[in-house]
């Protein structure tokens, strides 16, 4: 189809599956709008649908209790947003929350986990992706203790950009803040300083990347790390 949003195949993992799930599943998907800054669910909710993005960016956030917040992953068209639901916990301890406005596909908690419980291949598939994301969790710890908020915001660009059509993203300031776990001046700060560089172009909450070989070279290794992991796991080919 001409619009990504609307073909459930453009989620690399629904694209990936062989014949015989895909058709158990084609019926059982409903298509969700993603607009900016909706929550998908909160620390504790029990988990009712999993969502897999198909132009829809979601971020994985920490939430405290006196109301900070700290982005621990993102989940862009590569995967699936719900993962304790299939691993054992029914309900999550992070927040997730749409970072970048678009379109994606829920499958029911039931569904989903009668067909985890196949043992198949969807199993396997799922496990790889959830291996994926827990790289890029601990990659996410490390580097926010490890390395310059410069970097950080650089590593986070990259990522958000591999999960996009084109090279622009609408993002407002107190989201760029909460993904960053730092104040809203600060998150301006960095991304003027980007801009200052001719790395980015940040203007009324729109990102447009204008040197993406910069803005890598400018990151930390942590997010070669993380792409290389998902590279390596879920090597993306539509199945036929």
């Amino acid at each position: 189809m001409a619009d990504a949003s609307h073909d459930p195949r453009h989620n690399h993992l629904l694209g990936s599956l062989p014949r015989e799930q895909w058709d158990r599943w084609r019926l059982a998907l409903e298509y969700v709008d993603m607009p900016l800054g909706r929550v998908l669910y909160e620390p504790g909710d029990t988990l009712t649908h999993v969502y897999f993005p198909t132009t829809a960016i979601v971020s994985l956030l920490y939430a405290m209790k006196n109301g900070e917040s700290a982005e621990i992953a993102i989940v862009g068209n590569e995967g699936v947003v719900g993962v304790s639901l299939f691993m054992g916990g029914g309900s999550t301890s992070s927040r997730a929350l749409v970072q970048s406005a678009g379109g994606a596909y829920r499958l029911s908690a039931e569904l989903m986990k009668q067909e985890f419980d196949r043992a198949g291949a969807v199993l396997h598939l799922l496990l790889r992706y959830t291996q994926a994301l827990m790289t890029q969790m601990v990659q996410t710890a490390a580097c926010n203790k490890h390395h310059s908020l410069d970097q950080q915001l650089c590593r986070w660009l990259l990522l958000s950009l591999d999960r996009l059509q084109g090279t622009e993203m609408l993002m407002t300031e107190k989201l760029i803040a909460h993904m960053l776990g730092v104040t809203i001046e600060v998150a301006v700060q960095g991304a003027m300083k980007l801009q200052e560089a001719g790395l980015i172009d940040y203007k009324d909450g729109r990102i447009a990347v204008l040197d993406r070989a910069a803005l890598e070279k400018r990151s930390c290794e942590c997010y070669a790390v993380v792409k290389q992991e998902y590279d390596r796991l879920l090597p993306f080919q539509l199945a036929a």
